[in-house]
């Protein structure tokens, strides 16, 4: 893998520079160390880092030091077991479809004895990431307003890379941040790294217990983002979102365009027409939420699992910057989160959602997405929770379909592609009608 990005980064620049980073998986270090023997051996300048960090800081150096493209060694949210790598071009963005394609097409071509390895020094340097990436948060957000707040903020940091950030960002002052989870675990303490209410029971009964203004839980690396109240309950990911896009409307005075993924909420349609801006929808996955923000001008785009990105930052995830926007908005309008979402409802909602994930054997799985698929397909119901279908969006990543019921509710099925799995999104306008909606999903997926 390393040898077919190095082969590609050679095309893209006479004179390439690389940069890896790396989370807190097992082997982290020693598979970014091989990454950088494999680029030294093709003879490319490349920075690594000296510490484990967030794939968006991996992100914004290449746009900081005009870097050929970067790689993050990672498997972001899932499981213990996985690794990967997560590619970034000159953008800073993730990897567009057409660039992963050709990435795949060159490391399938490649044979063990055609990787070059070469000693690190001297095109290899240990590079610490911390300061430039800190001088452009402080860009985005008035951090010394923050760090003179006198917030009680409690960072979970889920073991994984972004411990150090937010509370080293906004170290100084009367704000306090206390981390939770912060050493290193590779088994990730038996949960997923994925800031869901199922992986954050620590995290809830801390603020449950009281003391504390906000909770903020990032992934695996730190680039997307779960909220906790101060009173002990999640606001789910959808509602972060409209939050976010109020803060930047109503406190920044930000115009602008937002791209949402299929899985997003409504309640983003229903702020953009209050403030007059246009909603761009695209598959879920931020190689289409990222072109699309670019092409648009986008002030914002967002996906269902927490990840947010900004304008005049990145066309990326950042959960470190969202974080520290709701941080500012909570300041900057006096008000407690659970009365921010109280202000949220009231302009755009109601609305409940939830999501289900369906777990398939691995071996099984292939046979199981070609029949629900085919059952999405051809034979799509024409009611579901009790309410008639008004229409019906095949993905164009073939990957799902979505339900949009009479009564404005929501259903999404869509199969993943990296995980055995297939997840059950649903969005509706009353409590009582989102497990029924949820049951007859699942039914659907179980029954094909």
């Amino acid at each position: 893998m390393a040898q077919g990005i190095a082969d590609y980064l050679k095309t893209e620049s006479p004179d390439p520079l690389a940069v890896i980073g790396y989370d807190c998986r097992f082997g982290a270090e020693a598979f970014s160390d091989e990454v950088a023997r494999v680029f030294a051996g093709n003879g490319l300048r490349t920075l690594i880092f000296d510490r484990p960090s967030p794939t968006q800081v991996a992100s914004w150096t290449v746009i900081d030091r005009k870097a050929t493209g970067a790689v993050a060694i990672t498997a972001s949210h899932n499981p213990y077991l996985f690794n990967g790598v997560k590619y970034k071009p000159e953008t800073g963005s993730s990897a567009p479809t057409e660039v992963i394609r050709e990435l795949e097409r060159r490391i399938a071509a490649l044979g063990p004895d055609d990787v070059k390895r070469g000693e690190r020094d001297p095109l290899v340097e240990v590079y610490d990431p911390l300061p430039a990436y800190v001088t452009q948060v402080g860009r985005m957000v008035d951090l010394d307003t923050l760090r003179a707040a006198g917030l009680k903020v409690l960072h979970e940091c889920m073991y994984g890379s972004g411990y150090g950030y937010l509370s080293g960002l906004l170290e100084g002052g009367s704000t306090r941040v206390v981390e939770l989870h912060a050493d290193r675990n590779p088994y990730f303490g038996g949960v997923n790294p994925e800031p869901i209410t199922p992986n954050l029971g620590a995290a809830l009964a801390t603020m449950k217990s009281g003391g504390y203004d906000l909770c903020i839980a990032t992934d695996g690396d730190a680039d997307r983002v779960g909220i906790i109240d101060e009173g002990g309950r999640f606001i789910n990911q959808l509602q972060v979102y409209a939050l976010l896009m109020l803060y930047l409307f109503e406190v920044r005075g930000w115009r602008g365009p937002v791209v949402r993924a299929l899985n997003m909420t409504s309640m983003a349609d229903q702020l953009a027409k209050e403030f007059g801006v246009e909603v761009y929808e695209v598959p879920v996955g931020f190689k289409y939420i990222g072109p699309k923000m670019q092409e648009t001008g986008a002030m914002m785009g967002g996906e269902e699992s927490g990840g947010f990105g900004f304008a005049m930052h990145l066309p990326e995830r950042d959960g470190i910057v969202a974080d520290l926007f709701f941080l500012d908005f909570m300041l900057k309008t006096k008000k407690k989160p659970s009365e921010l979402i109280a202000e949220l409802m009231r302009m755009a909602g109601p609305s409940y959602y939830l999501r289900r994930d369906l777990h398939f054997e691995a071996n099984a799985y292939t046979a199981a997405k070609e029949r629900i698929m085919r059952t999405l397909r051809e034979a799509a119901p024409e009611k579901l929770g009790g309410h008639a279908v008004a229409k019906i969006v095949h993905l164009d990543t073939n990957d799902g379909t979505k339900f949009f019921l009479d009564d404005g509710s929501w259903l999404l099925v869509r199969l993943s592609g990296t995980e055995p799995l297939v997840r059950v999104y649903a969005e509706t306008r009353s409590q009582d009608e989102l497990t029924p909606l949820l049951d007859a999903g699942e039914q659907m997926v179980k029954g094909a």
